[in-house]
């Protein structure tokens, strides 16, 4: 298989409210949108990944979780609560070395927030001893 592109669909309960959420709450960049402009779907940046929200489901998404690395987890956290965005965890360093904060999109979907410390092995180039 020769993949090219790839992305996520997300198909929220309410359109609306979860487009905004993606944009302006979580503030990701849109990649582009598409469709009849009265209901267009939306692809957002995720980093080096793509997050489509279009369409709509009767019931929330179950068993999908987004994985978010972030610089500053806790500063996330901090701007994510004081906008009412529901937290499952405050932000905490985890036995695996990363920093962790979990919230919820408007469907309940939780978005981890990950910040890799400066001394953490993800951090290092294995193709340079010492860095």
């Amino acid at each position: 298989m020769d993949v090219l592109s790839s992305r996520l669909l997300l198909r929220p309960t309410d359109w609306d409210r979860s487009q905004a959420f993606y944009r302006d709450v979580l503030g990701l960049a849109v990649h582009r949108e598409f469709g009849p402009p009265d209901h267009p779907g939306v692809v957002f940046f995720l980093g080096s990944g793509l997050l489509e929200v279009s369409g709509r489901s009767a019931r929330p998404p179950a068993g999908m979780r987004l994985w978010l690395q972030v610089r500053d987890a806790a500063a996330e956290h901090d701007r994510l609560a004081a906008a009412g965005v529901p937290v499952l965890r405050e932000p905490r360093l985890e036995p695996w070395g990363l920093v962790e904060a979990w919230v919820t999109d408007p469907d309940g979907v939780e978005i981890a927030l990950v910040e890799v410390p400066a001394d953490h092995p993800l951090r290092r180039d294995p193709r340079r001893p010492g860095t």
